[in-house]
């Protein structure tokens, strides 16, 4: 094996930083391109740790196929006695906005209504009169495909007209819909190896697209996300937030643990009555480096010492990680 550490990644521009912090150590490691490859499970894994860095939105980048292959590789290399974070469990999850509302339920944690549906009738006689709802693809990523509906002719309205909706797997959900002050927006906390990194208020101004890498929300410039949708009148902000409730922290960590994340970020709301509503579980994990910054750290360096320590438990011998 001439690698300590694969990652597994799509979109490259989101992994330049972790690249170049890894060089800076002095790490061996290897990539595994998910856009375009092949593999053979009776010929892996040939390192002993992989880190999952595939994206639900692959497919808003025309890299539908990533997803598919991203689940078999992983299997795979499971299966052949490798160690993957945010492995095919975790996955899983980030996949499918169903089952993180059924593995809130059962953790007893604040979320929304939510229906996961095929057919729009159906839907609309399950979901009743509970409008305004958001809309959202099962599988999600980056705000894609999203939308504020005011009723069912809306819903029904928009799948007669944009069949592509549905994509990429024909499956979608209606989810309760929460009015949040503008200042106040959501916030995400990022974890690390089962402890909070860091967490961040984001102040949406419209956008669905909450993606804090700082290619797709950067500080200043244009953006060069490839999620289509209408541009906010103000640009997305994200602000450090030293102060997130306990009780926030721990719901996270229970989260995350319960959907097997090594790396990964929660996202909840602040009802009006108070609760602290949970929606979105996020096992690639889009650090922003200026939110680290303002904490006093590297965000990237942070992964790289809890990759390298992940490397050294999977040969056992640190010090054959670094070069």
């Amino acid at each position: 094996m001439d690698n300590d550490l694969v990652v597994l990644f799509e979109h490259p521009e989101w992994q330049k930083p972790l690249f170049s912090a890894l060089e800076r150590r002095g790490v061996r490691y290897g990539t595994f391109d998910l856009k375009r490859g092949a593999f053979d499970p009776d010929r892996v894994p040939d390192s002993p740790l992989y880190f999952n860095q595939a994206s639900p939105s692959a497919y808003v980048r025309g890299n539908t196929r990533a997803v598919p292959l991203a689940l078999s590789l992983i299997r795979s290399l499971e299966l052949g006695g490798a160690r993957v974070l945010n492995g095919s469990q975790a996955f899983s999850l980030e996949l499918s906005k169903s089952t993180q509302a059924a593995l809130m339920r059962r953790l007893n944690i604040a979320h929304p209504r939510t229906l996961a549906f095929n057919d729009v009738d159906s839907a609309l006689a399950q979901w009743g009169d509970r409008w305004p709802a958001l809309l959202k693809p099962e599988q999600g990523g980056s705000g894609a495909r999203m939308y504020l509906l005011n009723s069912s002719d809306e819903l029904v309205r928009l799948l007669r007209d944009r069949p592509d909706v549905w994509l990429p797997d024909h499956l979608l959900t209606l989810q309760e819909y929460f009015q949040v002050a503008p200042s106040q927006g959501i916030v995400r906390m990022e974890f690390l190896g089962g402890e909070l990194l860091y967490a961040m208020r984001v102040i949406s101004h419209g956008s669905f697209n909450l993606c804090p890498s700082e290619v797709c929300n950067p500080l200043t410039g244009d953006s060069h996300c490839e999620i289509p949708e209408t541009k906010p009148a103000r640009p997305v902000e994200f602000h450090p937030y030293p102060e997130v409730p306990a009780s926030a922290v721990d719901a996270g960590k229970r989260l995350m643990a319960a959907g097997h994340l090594d790396v990964g970020g929660i996202e909840y709301l602040e009802a009006s009555d108070g609760r602290l509503v949970f929606y979105d579980v996020n096992a690639n994990s889009n650090l922003r480096a200026p939110i680290g910054e303002a904490f006093g750290f590297d965000p990237f360096e942070r992964v790289v010492d809890f990759l390298i320590a992940q490397a050294g438990q999977a040969i056992g011998s640190p010090a054959k990680v670094l070069s």
